[in-house]
């Protein structure tokens, strides 16, 4: 495929929003390239600057105008299929229940394999949680964010299950629910 092509393609699909892809998103993008020809093209537009490799198969699409949620939308790409929410430390410097405020890294629990991802804005920590569907759903909120985020309780509970130090935690504010 061309630049042209490429680039009117993914203009397309920026206009709807969608920035972030999986490197399997463009089998389904490009249908008409061998998986050969595909990863060269792939590698083209890297290095023309109109992909940002941002983890291990995903990509950002350059000329787009991302939004303020941009680690999130690539933790939803890397753990597509799974249940993920903004949990631990990132959920609960939101809260006001910790003073610190975490500014390059985002918190994320996740059905699936834990991981810690370095991308060109910040790094995404995601810890695997054994917890149910339902448990997680009405452990959450949805917010304008593309991941839900856990509730007060929800995100200290995470924070003492997986083993986190709990000494930043301002108890008189967690009381206020």
């Amino acid at each position: 495929m061309d630049k042209l092509t490429a680039i009117n393609r993914l203009d397309e699909f920026s206009r709807n929003g969608r920035y972030v892809f999986h490197l399997r998103d463009f089998d389904k993008l490009f249908p008409d390239e061998s998986e050969r020809a595909l990863k060269a093209s792939i590698n083209r537009l890297v290095g023309s600057h109109i992909l940002i490799r941002a983890a291990y198969g995903v990509y950002i699409y350059n000329r787009a105008a991302p939004d303020s949620f941009i680690l999130e939308h690539i933790a939803k790409t890397l753990r597509r299929g799974e249940y993920s929410y903004v949990s631990l430390e990132s959920a609960l410097s939101q809260y006001g229940v910790i003073s610190q405020i975490p500014i390059d890294r985002l918190t994320i629990m996740t059905t699936g394999r834990s991981g810690e991802y370095k991308t060109p804005w910040g790094v995404i920590e995601l810890t695997h949680t054994a917890r149910s569907v339902g448990d997680i759903l009405t452990g959450t909120i949805e917010t304008k964010s593309p991941l839900r985020l856990a509730n007060k309780e929800t995100a200290v509970r995470d924070l003492r299950r997986v083993g986190r130090n709990t000494h930043l935690i301002d108890n008189a504010e967690l009381k206020n629910v």
